[in-house]
């Protein structure tokens, strides 16, 4: 079956595979004096700036929070520390077979190892910042208890169905290169189209039903009920995001192995 080689080649060449990780991330700071702190400044930067812009505008906009200081802060950075991993995924996996066309081209590697590199590189990345937006809600008293642990099942959500679309747009890439353009694009307007900066409840109801067929609003919401409510997340919202995921993965996987052996030529 192809998703046991897969699995075997991903574990024959685990070596690989993490030493590529940490090659990339030291090496992308190897020169600064600042070093890994760069990796979270620009999404501190943007948290920063959405907080002291729409913080005082959006404050009244969430129901039974208003008692709590940082309540706008922790919705913000909970949406966008998680769309932050979504985005910095799928950029990297638009261009991993362009930006390892050399490793392609050998006949023997298992081009499955670029997605595993893409995917766990921007999981460092998140990592960072999620230690650090924990460590403030630690300061803050606004732990989120035990409710924490759903993270867990999200994230995992969340990297396959960021997978399944990334592997599906980054083959395409290869074969129409406006694709890693316009993904650029939609990831623009897609996070606009997410209830990160502003709630749902500031919207009008038929825009809430329009908000609805996006597949990153549940998701969000759920990372945001989790850090600002300090409950457990529904998991009624999530079903069809889980779905979609399903379908994302067999289309990227079977489109990715029907054309695998393509790519070198387009390379």
């Amino acid at each position: 079956m192809p998703g046991v080689s897969m699995i075997r080649a991903l574990w024959a060449y685990r070596g690989f595979v993490w030493s590529s990780v940490l090659r990339e991330f030291h090496g992308k700071y190897r020169e600064s004096l600042l070093g890994a702190c760069w990796s979270v400044a620009n999404p501190l930067t943007l948290i920063v700036i959405y907080t002291v812009v729409f913080g005082q505008l959006m404050r009244h906009t969430l129901p039974g929070h208003e008692q709590t200081p940082f309540a706008f802060s922790i919705y913000l950075c909970a949406g966008v520390t998680s769309w932050n991993l979504f985005a910095d995924m799928l950029s990297r996996l638009n261009g991993v077979f362009i930006q390892h066309g050399n490793l392609i081209k050998k006949a023997s590697f298992p081009r499955v190892c670029l997605p595993a590199i893409a995917t766990l590189s921007a999981l460092i990345n998140f990592g960072i910042v999620l230690g650090l937006f924990l460590a403030f809600l630690a300061l803050i008293g606004h732990w989120p208890g035990w409710p924490l642990l759903a993270v867990l099942p999200l994230l995992a959500l969340q990297l396959l169905f960021t997978l399944g679309l990334g592997v599906f747009l980054g083959t395409l890439n290869v074969f129409f290169r406006d694709v890693g353009q316009l993904t650029t694009v939609a990831l623009q307007f897609w996070f606009w189209l997410t209830p990160i900066v502003y709630t749902m409840q500031a919207l009008p109801e038929r825009v809430r039903s329009l908000l609805a067929f996006n597949p990153m609003q549940p998701l969000v919401s759920a990372y945001q009920q989790i850090f600002l409510d300090q409950s457990w997340p529904a998991v009624g919202p999530l079903l069809p995001l889980a779905a979609l995921t399903l379908v994302v993965l067999v289309l990227g996987g079977s489109f990715f192995l029907a054309r695998v052996g393509e790519l070198v030529d387009e390379l």
